[in-house]
Parts: structure tokens; sequence; C-alpha cells
């Protein structure tokens, strides 16, 4: 993804990014992970919520998206993939894109995925989040903070929630109710660019779609923030029931 020009200016960018300073992830111990690819490239997360349907971020938005799942390294075959193409793409309609709020879409399969040991849903939330509880975000993004260097192996980190009048004052201009942020302000770890769309997943549970962050990743005061799930349950709900 393309940094977005006015955030650039401001010292913050969207997080389509590698994790930086986690770790490969166990294989296939994220199976709800999904790849967004487009031209034969990863450029995006996402998650699977159900056999038919992806949440990721609205950012991410490009037409003709081909959804991977099952995937752990991008580059080998291993028998476990399922590539499935787009049929409906439906970001929400109150994202714009000069702005990180309301950073959420869905993504309709055109064909149902095929649920297995290595392909799996992961549940929306019966809750919101609270700080300082544990979650995990994963993806292929960046994994430096300067410079670049996509990995080719899913990335794993396990992470807080922030409480949210410390992500307020880490980003008093851009913060909404609809966000929240995870990750540790004394810096070294977070999602980064390549990671957008993807998910954080607490207790069990999509928390959090990775939305954006500072311009370079794993900065000191500024963590990541997430698109908060929890506000938007009747909203994928009802998009799913009319789709």
């Amino acid at each position: 993804m393309k940094t977005l020009i006015l955030l650039a200016l401001l010292g913050v960018a969207w997080a389509d990014v590698k994790v930086v300073g986690g770790h490969e992830c166990p294989r296939h111990s994220a199976p709800y992970q999904a790849s967004l690819n487009a031209g034969g490239y990863h450029f995006c997360g996402g998650s699977l919520i159900s056999s038919q349907w992806v949440v990721s971020a609205a950012h991410c938005y490009k037409r003709g998206i081909q959804v991977r799942l099952g995937e752990h390294s991008l580059s080998s075959k291993e028998g476990t993939e399922q590539f499935i193409n787009s049929a409906k793409i439906i970001k929400h309609p109150n994202f714009i894109r000069d702005h990180p709020d309301n950073d959420i879409m869905l993504i309709k399969l055109s064909r149902p995925a095929e649920l297995n040991s290595y392909v799996q849903t992961v549940a929306l939330p019966s809750r919101c989040p609270v700080p300082d509880e544990t979650c995990m975000v994963s993806g292929w993004g960046n994994t430096i903070t300067r410079g670049t260097i996509y990995p080719d192996r899913l990335q794993c980190l396990t992470q807080p929630i922030i409480d949210d009048r410390i992500c307020k004052n880490a980003y008093p201009q851009w913060m909404t109710e609809n966000m929240v942020c995870s990750g540790f302000m004394r810096g070294g770890a977070s999602s980064c660019q390549g990671d957008s769309g993807g998910p954080l997943v607490c207790g069990g549970q999509l928390q959090g779609v990775v939305s954006w962050g500072d311009y370079e990743c794993a900065m000191v005061g500024h963590p990541s923030v997430y698109a908060r799930v929890c506000r938007y349950n009747s909203w994928i709900e009802g998009v799913m029931n009319s789709n």
C-alpha cells in the first residue's frame, strides 16, 4: 500500500506492514489469517470470520482481490493453500480515504472456503477489549523500523491492549472511539506496513483490524492503531445477512 500523503506529512502512515520485533508463527497457528493478493502479490492481510466472509481494512480496497487462505510461506506451495477470488468487496459506508476512522471492510468469497486444520474462522467479539489484555497480531508486513524487509513466512507478535487515555494522548488529532491501540509504548515491536487489514486476536476473538500507526513502525510512544471490531458487530452481521 502507498502511504497516504496527508497522514505521511503528519508523521502517520497506514500500517500495511511486517510485524516488527515479532517471530515466525508456528505453522498454521493462526488459521484464520488471510493474505489479500493482487497481480500475484500480497498487499494486505485479513481474517476469515465465516466460510465465505473475510474482514480487512477499508484502506486495503482494490478491485479483483484474490483471498489466499492456509498460507504460511508466501513463496512455497505447501499443499494447504486455498486461493479464492472475491465476489463482493464492501467498505464501511463512513470510511473516508483521508482519515483513518471506520477503517474496515468485508470481502465475500466467490465460493465458501473449506474449513480444516489449516483454514478456520475466528470469532467476532462478544465484548470490547480491556486495557492490558494479551493479544496476538500476525502478518507478512515489514519487519524493521527503518528500511524495508518483508518476510516470506507469517510473523506473530504477542502484545497488550493499551488504555484508551494513553492512546489518545499519543494521537490527539486522530483517535476516535472506533479505534483501539495495542503494542508497547516503549517501542521496539509493532505491526507495520504490509500487515494492514490483518487480525488482532484476544482470547480467541477478533478485537482489532490493523489500521495505522507512526510512519516509522515500533517507535517509542507511538503504538499501532486498530479498528475496534466490537463497534462494528451489527454492521458486519447486517452486511453478511443482506448479501
